[in-house]
């Protein structure tokens, strides 16, 4: 069982920047992969940004170069920070935890979802 909040959005400029937070009710380290996702009103959901135990890192393409995911174990909390916005990065993000399972297989556990909108 993993319990997940976010925080940290909000309406920012197209061109600024916003930092997201997800902290966990576990250790990072306990956790298989920690990931960003996002949602834009009526499409799917897609990933954004992910980040394993062992510290690797996976960005789509759509924003490689200006998001980094990056953690803190002491507070067990992943962060999101976003720069270079544009108005196509406007979505609801989640926060997603995938555990491995005792016997095989994975859990997959989200966050309450954060609105980011980008706009003039």
């Amino acid at each position: 069982q993993v319990q997940l909040v976010e925080s940290g959005g909000g309406l920012v400029q197209p061109g600024g920047s916003l930092g997201l937070s997800c902290t966990t009710s576990r250790s990072i380290f306990s956790i298989a992969v920690m990931g960003w996702y996002r949602q834009p009103p009526g499409k799917q959901r897609e990933l954004v940004a992910s980040i394993t135990t062992g510290g690797s890192t996976n960005y789509a393409d759509s924003v490689k170069g200006r998001f980094i995911v990056s953690r803190d174990s002491a507070k067990n909390t992943v962060y999101l920070q976003m720069n270079s916005l544009k108005p196509g990065d406007t979505a609801v993000y989640y926060c997603n935890a995938r555990t491995l399972l005792r016997f095989g297989g994975v859990d997959n556990y989200w966050g309450q979802g954060t609105q980011v909108t980008v706009s003039s």
